[in-house]
């Protein structure tokens, strides 16, 4: 059973500040004191979600949060941000309601990380899939692009946006994300060139630089060492907590989720450099005949590098820094800089390069994560922009900034009074107008077409003659002087003549937030926002891929004399589209407050705390939520929470809800003038008459507890009873089982004792009348066999007696024969011996003859005799040693030399030998044979050590036809077609662009151009000649994909190139490479093998990226769309 809970239950202090009692600025700060100090950072002003920044980690951010929050009330649960959220997200996937939610705070009151958990928790709500957590996974990586490249260290936070965010994330209808829009708003680009003491620059510059490989860096031409670049304050260069090196590879991952291709990281890391290295460029002043002073750049290895990072000539840059060239009409003049003008150019160009670089990235973020489906979305915008800014210094950005919080406060108290109204309405509740300050007439100042200050700045800006902050001061001060909310020293209004706290070159506006004072120092250069034609133009030239993007208005081609938009008018446009924007959206607000200006946790400053609620606007918020009635709730809500304050409602009513709620507050005695009845909801006006409600329910539920505890506990009693009752019955059964048991056993057991002692007597008397008859069988036996016995010896021993003389006489014999023949071996021997000795006698005698006879010509030829024997009998058996080489000219083995004096006819034996079985191998090929080892020869010069694919294709012979297209009946009217003879015919797959899959072709090649045709009919799909093809690529690993290139301006050119793949690549690059070798009419084909190249499809580049990995379909490679510009295939690892 599901537990109700509500926002009042638990509650320390006011959870909703509606309820409030008594509502003062005071009571106010008290009570946010108060859920501060008990962790509790979240309160409620009716649906805005008041966020106070705890600096440090709470555990309320855990996955069960999210769950607990999921699908729940408003204020069912304790205030919290993901209260707001789930509201949102639930009112925009059931009732097709359009959402923004907006988060406004002074810098380091969290308001970033607010948005972060709005995003986290709509993510981890909706649903889930492939697809869908691509899209989330997209949405989420953009945050930390854009805090590198927008974010930075102040005095009040670490991690500041200096920029103003609108995400528009958007929906199906099903509420799945689909993709989303970013607007970005006044990024603070004065940063780039000066920050204020104890700040830093944009991150991304220290993460670059310690972040970054060595070899990055050598490639950047850039140094570690922060104290090297002048953009760069040094006495904030690290920040506890901050760990660069980290965020760089944070950063560099997010990009390549989100879908940047690594030659675009590349190209944003060279413009970050650059501008690292503009600020290097320092000027010294050189005199000239005219006596001007025009400036000169005094180091150029700074200008060198930059120059090479961009791809500009230098001697173009640095033409741009000295001079300025002026149009008018058709005329133009040539002006020299002095240093100081040079500098402003520099920063100039500095500023804009970075803000340009910057508006880039958003627009190619929004290319990854806008959505591809082109029905209607239901959207959620996400605003995270600047609070009320009043600084003991205020410029044209504070100016600007509190400008759009007019204006969102405007609106904030529009929407906030049209949706009471609407409630009311719809409650059938009778409406009464609630008196409030409209901020109007402020907005008016500041934006009116004809006398605003915007308007008199950018007229002032746009002036011939001298233009100075001052002349706008005067200008502001003549129109503007009985403005009620335009305050200054020197306009018409007297009152302000002595006032000290107003300087001469200063005017103040009474905000709705207060007064704040700006200095007008400078207003009308920031709004000019001036960027020389002649640093454009040298921009534009940049061979850099980005430049002629970020600068288009240096195109000679399109010169345009017309003065660009001042950056006034740019932001009161944008803000006009944003405030139209969230008119047509249902508004939730998120107002975030930081307690201290220390940054540490548990620390609550009261007057700066109170300072953030005045320009919020948040105690008046509460005022125009409790003009009408402070609590409505829903009559089942309501009855179902205090129905135990009556009898007749408790513990069940039967009837209608709201005839309950109508008996229950007539039981109460509440006065009728305190509470309404609507349509659904029951309206009470005073908190108080919501809070003699609480605590009479509170003394009501500890009665019931109290008689729940009496019930319970009488309950446990008797149950406890009742058990111990069956258990004693269930003890006593289990004993009476047991004593029979063991009787009975004890009977039995005496029993079979008996039993056993009967049948052992019987069984003796049994064996003792055996055992005798046994004995008497034992008894003739043995006699009889004694009798036997003495027969059988007396007959053995006469037998024994006659063997005895017959064996005596055969021996006696058979020693006599033996002497005999013993004496005749020794004869026959003795004879034999003197034979032997008379021949070796005689053999002695004869050799001895002979050598007497031959010694003379012994010693004249015997030895050359011994030597020529000696050598025939080596080379034959040299030469015999050879016959077991083989003929195989692969075979690389030869027999040693036996001996030195063989080494030179070793060696041409060896050379001659080989020759002429090479010779007689070749003699056996045919003229077919010799073209296809042609053909792998050139394969190995082609892709041997570049392709992994290479070595398992030595084995496969170039077989050329494997669709056997002439014999086969199905292709006979594609080949007749074919007007030359067909080299390969092979079916590969056609890869898609749009989601990477790939559909069978048949692949003809001849020798003039190749064909696409389908598989299943033969049609011819595609027919390019061969000299419009440039080049062909492939990966190195072993995959089968490769593309064909066509060349740029070529007829076959106008479909894009072709991404195919093939289970015989090698074979079909070879045949191409070769026909476009031995034909000298056309160019060779290029090969270019690696693992990440572009292909041209249509109008787009898309890149085409090999990776290794387990695809799930088995061994073979896979092709997969990452997005618009990215197909990616996986390779299985070797």
């Amino acid at each position: 059973m599901e537990v109700k809970t509500s926002l009042l239950d638990n509650m320390i202090g006011v959870g909703d500040m509606v309820l409030l009692e008594p509502l003062n600025e005071d009571s106010f700060i008290v009570n946010l004191r108060n859920r501060f100090d008990h962790n509790e950072i979240y309160t409620y002003i009716g649906s805005v979600v008041i966020s106070m920044n705890p600096y440090r980690s709470l555990p309320i951010y855990t996955p069960q949060k999210v769950e607990e929050y999921r699908n729940r009330n408003f204020y069912e649960l304790s205030p919290h941000i993901y209260a707001l959220a789930d509201e949102a997200y639930r009112s925009l996937r059931d009732q097709d309601k359009d959402q923004c939610i907006l988060i406004t705070g002074e810098s380091g009151a969290g308001k970033t990380e607010a948005s972060k958990l709005v995003m986290s928790y709509v993510a981890a709500v909706c649903g889930k899939g492939q697809e869908v957590n691509k899209v989330k996974e997209q949405l989420l990586q953009s945050n930390p692009v854009l805090e590198a490249f927008g974010n930075a260290k102040t005095m009040r936070n670490d991690n500041s946006s200096r920029f103003g965010k609108y995400m528009d994330i958007e929906f199906d209808f099903k509420g799945d994300p689909l993709g989303g829009v970013i607007s970005n708003y006044l990024l603070e680009k004065s940063r780039v060139c000066k920050q204020p003491r104890g700040e830093r620059n944009f991150h991304i510059f220290y993460q670059l630089l310690s972040g970054a490989s060595d070899d990055t860096l050598m490639k950047l031409k850039l140094d570690r060492d922060f104290s090297k670049y002048n953009y760069l304050s040094l006495d904030s260069a690290n920040v506890n907590g901050l760990d660069d090196a980290a965020s760089f590879r944070t950063v560099r991952n997010a990009m390549q989720i989100v879908g940047f291709m690594e030659a675009e990281v590349q190209s944003v890391l060279e413009l970050v450099a650059a501008v690292l290295k503009l600020g290097n460029i320092e000027f010294k002043p050189e005199s000239r005949v005219n006596g001007f002073d025009e400036s000169r750049v005094k180091d150029k290895n700074d200008l060198k590098e930059m120059c090479e990072l961009l791809g500009i000539e230098q001697s173009v840059l640095e033409r741009a820094f000295s001079y300025r060239t002026v149009e008018a009409k058709m005329e133009k003049m040539s002006t020299t800089l002095n240093v100081a003008q040079a500098y402003y150019a520099r920063d100039a160009l500095a500023k804009n390069l970075y803000s340009r670089l910057f508006s880039w990235l958003v627009t190619r973020i929004n290319e990854s994560i806008k959505a591809q489906a082109k029905t209607r979305h239901k959207v959620m915008g996400v605003l995270d922009i600047y609070g009320f800014e009043i600084f003991e210094d205020n410029s044209f950005e504070q100016f600007i900034i509190n400008y759009c919080n007019e204006k969102l406060q405007q609106i904030f108290i529009e929407l906030t009074l049209r949706e009471e109204q609407e409630e009311y309405i719809r409650e059938d509740i009778e409406w009464t107008n609630i008196e409030y300050f409209n901020n109007a007439i402020i907005c008016d100042l500041i934006e009116n077409n004809q006398n605003g200050i915007l308007a008199m700045l950018d007229e002032e800006c746009l002036r011939p003659g001298t233009v100075t902050d001052d002349t706008f001061l005067d200008k502001l001060n003549t129109i503007c002087a009985e403005h009620q909310h335009f305050e200054s020293r020197l306009n018409k209004n007297s009152k302000f003549l002595t006032d000290h706290s107003l300087p001469h070159s200063c005017f103040r506006i009474q905000h709705y937030a207060g007064k704040v004072l700006y200095r007008v120092e400078g207003f009308v250069d920031k709004n000019n926002d001036l960027l020389y034609r002649d640093l454009s133009q040298a921009m534009y030239k940049a061979t850099h891929s980005l430049m002629r993007q970020l600068f288009p208005e240096g195109n000679p081609a399109k010169v345009n004399l017309k003065r660009p938009p001042t950056a006034g008018f740019q932001f009161k446009a944008s803000v006009g589209v944003l405030m139209k924007n969230l008119q047509t959206k249902n508004p939730n607000y998120i107002r975030c407050i930081k307690p201290n200006d220390k940054k540490v946790a548990h620390i609550f400053t009261d007057s700066l705390v109170c300072h953030q609620v005045r320009y919020l606007g948040l105690v008046e918020n509460v005022r125009v939520r409790r003009a009408g009635y402070a609590f409505r709730q829903p009559y089942e809500s309501c009855l179902e929470r205090y129905k135990m304050l009556c009898k007749k409602t408790w513990p069940h009513w039967r009837g209608p809800a709201r005839d309950g709620v109508e008996v229950l507050l007539t039981d109460c005695s509440v006065p009728t003038e305190e509470f309404a009845y609507g349509r659904s909801k029951i309206f009470i006006r005073n908190p108080r008459t919501l809070f003699t409600l609480e605590e009479r329910r509170r003394a009501c539920l500890e009665d019931l507890a109290t008689l729940i505890q009496k019930i319970y506990r009488g309950w446990k009693s008797r149950t406890h009873f009742l058990l111990l009752k069956k258990s004693q019955v269930v003890v006593a059964a289990w004993y009476r089982r047991y004593a029979q048991q063991n009787k009975y056993q004890k009977i039995k057991s005496a029993t079979l004792v008996m039993q056993s002692f009967v049948r052992g007597w019987k069984a003796r008397n049994i064996l003792r009348q055996l055992k005798y008859e046994k004995r008497c069988k034992e008894a003739v036996t043995t006699i009889a066999a004694y009798w036997h016995g003495t027969q059988a010896r007396m007959e053995l021993r006469r037998l024994k007696t006659e063997a005895r003389n017959k064996r005596a006489v055969s021996v006696i014999w058979a020693y006599w024969q033996g002497t005999k023949a013993r004496r005749e071996l020794r004869r026959l021997k003795e004879e034999a011996r003197r034979k032997h000795a008379v021949a070796i006698i005689w053999a002695y005698w004869l050799g001895l003859q002979v050598r007497r006879e031959y010694r003379k010509f012994f010693r004249a030829n015997a030895g050359k005799k011994i030597y020529d024997f000696t050598i025939q009998r080596i080379m034959q058996k040299y030469f015999l040693g050879l016959k077991t080489t083989t003929m195989s000219p692969m075979d690389n083995t030869w027999p040693a030399k036996p001996y030195g004096f063989l080494e030179g006819a070793h060696t041409q034996l060896r050379r001659i030998f080989h020759l002429w079985r090479c010779k007689k191998y070749r003699g056996q090929f045919t003229e077919e044979k010799k073209a296809v080892y042609e053909e792998k020869l050139e394969a190995s010069e082609i892709f041997k050590d570049k392709k992994a694919l290479y070595p398992s294709s030595v084995s496969q012979p170039f077989k050329g036809d494997y669709l056997e297209i002439q014999k086969n009946p199905k292709y006979q009217k594609l080949n007749s077609a074919m007007e030359e003879k067909v080299l390969l015919a092979d079916l590969v797959n056609k890869i898609n662009r749009a989601n990477g899959k790939g559909s069978p072709r048949l692949f003809l090649l001849t020798k003039s151009n190749f064909v696409l045709a389908d598989q299943k009919t033969g049609q011819v799909k595609a027919s390019v000649p061969l000299p419009d093809l440039a080049s062909v690529s492939v990966s190195t690993q072993s995959d089968g994909f490769f593309a064909l290139k066509l060349k740029e301006g070529s007829a076959s050119a106008s479909k894009g190139d072709f991404l195919l793949s093939s289970e015989h690549l090698i074979e079909i690059i070879t045949k191409l490479h070769r026909i476009g070798t031995t034909a000298a009419d056309r160019d060779q084909i290029n090969i270019d093998i690696s693992d990440e190249f572009l292909v041209q499809f249509k109008q787009d580049k898309v890149c085409v990226k090999f990776i290794q990995g387990g695809p799930k379909n088995g061994n073979s490679a896979a092709c997969k769309r990452k997005n618009n510009r990215l197909l990616e295939v996986s390779v299985p690892s070797p």
